[in-house]
């Protein structure tokens, strides 16, 4: 029997490109290289409580983390409820609610020892202690099918048994659609267990490499079980309606009002959260209001447009006022095409389908796509930088060579895609094929957009006139509207209410298996799993259209790739070859990386934690208020020093 011993605080590397991309440091420079002007405040500094304030547009849908994989409604679960392991500023693994960890190859068994850690309520009153039955009772709740948890599938094929039992419950010991019988299973063999409170365990089903980096996700924190029992569904619909045990608790919870976090003085942590109190303000026009409130210093955070950019730029009242955010490299942004389209007669969805399932009509679009010219919409001087040819961005992870994975196999071959003549070939071959089959052009294009996201109403605007006018406006016409500011994921995604696009993805474990997570669709009883809803292409599987086959070809790929498990070139040149696939095809048309947003800012944003997966990025601990907004030479003199 093998088995490893993993000591939290001296577990160094997890990703290359982590230490490459980030760092910490604890001086602030200015871009001379001196010492910063200005103080950082904090609680205890002429005894004034360091308190937080922005402004928000867009309301969380939920506050329960356990049901909801969406980045906003998890950026208050990840600021509130602590994880196993999380990510220091440079991302390196470092101790949460666990201080060590051991691996048994022979059982597949991580054994995790927790700390001591308190559970409080929306007051900061301590009401429990945080045991290793709270992690088992999350997973529960979370494989209970009455609570409708979208975070579910990130346990199937991992945890042992985690399938099984979730099947029980649904089937009952029938049969699916394809006949497979799932007997009803006790909840004792799933492969989660509390051996005493301190120990916990989670058996697998298979090897799986990324294990450990996936516990900084939202679907392994724990919540405390008796409240789970007695709430139910109704857990996380309010701030008295869940306990924390995280940096902050959540005191008020006024949705389209405010939200309110205040530290939490028990957290095992306390020490290095240096911000007293997060007030979040509602306002539907933040976005234009927030610049404003800057200048008269009454809100510490605001994003500053394009459409503002060169004036603060050049002005001396605001010039110094702007810095970035930090680098997220490893956030992806891509056009998904609809194959199951779900919006209004008006816009013509079965014309549009019929579109979609040719693949030189969405070769034409995937072409035609000027990706540099829409992203200098946010970036307009170094706009090529951010531009991606792939799902999965560089400098993610890498081979047991070291050899970057969208280097390997079939990814290198992924080039630059903007090109007018293939994109006028592939627009005439889809015209003549097309119009065989009764399609009526132009084509309507549904791209909705979130008012609530600066600029996003821009980047429409200019693929629509760059679009039509290399394309054709007898070919397509790109209907550009805005969608709903609150629930636009819901209503609009997964609501299926567009033809083409824009979405994003962030990796959620460090294997590339998580970037096939958006378009990889398992097949289920009614056919194949709606997954996260990108587009769904599985409906021209099951639908039998011209793009059956090439879709087939794609999911077959990913679970080739997924049935590999310890050779780790081997499995990754896999998911390159099915990456690949995806694109070459042009199911999905690869975008950028996320743009760094120009910001009004008191906080050093490179004092935060940092991974390119789970929720680290979203937290606020390790941050120090300043008195002052940090300037850009102040940004670029923080990064170079945290990088060392």
């Amino acid at each position: 029997m093998k088995k490893r011993r993993l000591i939290a605080a001296v577990l160094c590397t997890v990703l290359a490109a982590s230490t490459a991309l980030s760092g910490c440091s604890g001086k602030k420079t200015t871009g001379d290289g001196s010492q910063a002007a200005g103080k950082e405040s904090g609680a205890g500094e002429n005894g004034k409580a360091a308190v937080y304030t922005k402004l928000y547009g867009a309301e969380a849908t939920t506050l329960n983390y356990l049901v909801s994989p969406s980045e906003n409604d998890n950026k208050i679960g990840a600021n509130c409820v602590d994880t196993l392991i999380e990510y220091d500023s440079k991302g390196q693994i470092k101790p949460g609610l666990a201080t060590e960890w051991t691996y048994d190859d022979a059982t597949l068994t991580w054994t995790l020892k927790l700390r001591e850690a308190k559970w409080v309520d929306n007051t900061g009153t301590e009401v429990a202690d945080v045991t290793a039955q709270d992690f088992v009772d999350a997973m529960k709740y979370e494989l209970t099918p009455e609570y409708e948890s979208a975070n579910v599938q990130n346990l199937f094929g991992i945890i042992a048994n985690a399938e099984k039992y979730y099947n029980g419950l649904v089937y009952n010991g029938g049969a699916d659609k394809d006949g497979t019988v799932w007997d009803a299973i006790d909840f004792s063999e799933v492969g989660v267990k509390a051996v005493d409170e301190h120990t916990l365990t989670y058996t697998l089903e298979k090897e799986v490499p990324y294990f450990l980096s996936s516990l900084a996700y939202v679907v392994y924190m724990p919540a405390y079980g008796p409240q789970l029992a007695e709430l139910g569904k109704d857990f996380g619909t309010g701030a008295d309606k869940m306990y924390y045990n995280g940096a902050f608790y959540l005191a008020e919870f006024s949705p389209q009002e405010k939200h309110v976090f205040k530290k939490n003085p028990v957290n095992y942590d306390a020490d290095v959260v240096y911000i007293d109190e997060i007030q979040e303000i509602y306002n539907a026009e933040y976005n234009t209001i927030g610049p404003e409130m800057v200048k008269r210093g009454e809100v510490d955070y605001a994003e500053i447009s394009s459409d503002i950019l060169d004036n603060w730029m050049g002005s001396e009242d605001t010039k110094n006022l702007i810095s970035r955010e930090r680098p997220r490299t490893s956030y992806s942004y891509f056009y998904s095409f609809n194959f199951n389209p779900q919006f209004d007669a008006q816009y013509e969805p079965e014309n549009w389908k019929k579109a979609v399932n040719n693949e030189n009509f969405r070769k034409a679009l995937f072409a035609g796509l000027n990706k540099s010219k829409e992203v200098a919409v946010l970036e307009p001087a170094t706009p090529d930088d951010f531009v991606i040819n792939s799902i999965t961005p560089a400098n993610f992870t890498f081979n047991a060579d070291g050899v970057d994975y969208t280097a390997i196999g079939d990814m290198a071959s992924l080039l630059q895609t903007f090109d007018e003549t293939k994109a006028k070939e592939y627009r005439d071959l889809a015209k003549q094929e097309l119009g065989a089959e009764g399609v009526t052009f132009p084509v309507k294009v549904l791209m909705p957009y979130n008012p609530s996201e600066i600029n996003w109403d821009k980047e429409c605007q200019v693929v629509e006139q760059q679009m039509e006018t290399l394309l054709g406006t007898d070919f397509i016409d790109i209907i550009v509207e805005a969608g709903p500011a609150d629930g636009f994921l819901t209503e609009v995604r997964r609501g299926g209410k567009f033809a083409l696009m824009k979405c994003n993805w962030g990796a959620d474990y460090a294997d590339p298996e998580t970037w096939t997570d958006p378009f990889y669709q398992a097949k289920g009883e009614d056919g194949y799993d709606l997954g996260y809803k990108y587009g769904n292409i599985a409906k021209a599987i099951e639908e039998g259209t011209p793009s059956a086959d090439a879709a087939l070809e794609y999911f077959s790929l990913v679970e080739a790739a997924k049935d590999i498990k310890v050779d780790i070139n081997a499995r990754y040149e896999a998911f390159a070859k099915a990456e690949a696939s995806l694109i070459n095809h042009a199911f999905v048309l690869p975008f950028s990386i996320s743009v760094s947003k120009y910001l009004a800012i008191k906080l050093d944003v490179f004092e935060g934690q940092y991974a390119p997966f789970g929720v680290s990025n979203l937290r606020y601990k390790g941050q120090h208020l300043q008195d002052h907004y940090i300037s850009m030479d102040e940004y670029k003199a923080n990064r170079e020093a945290n990088v060392k």
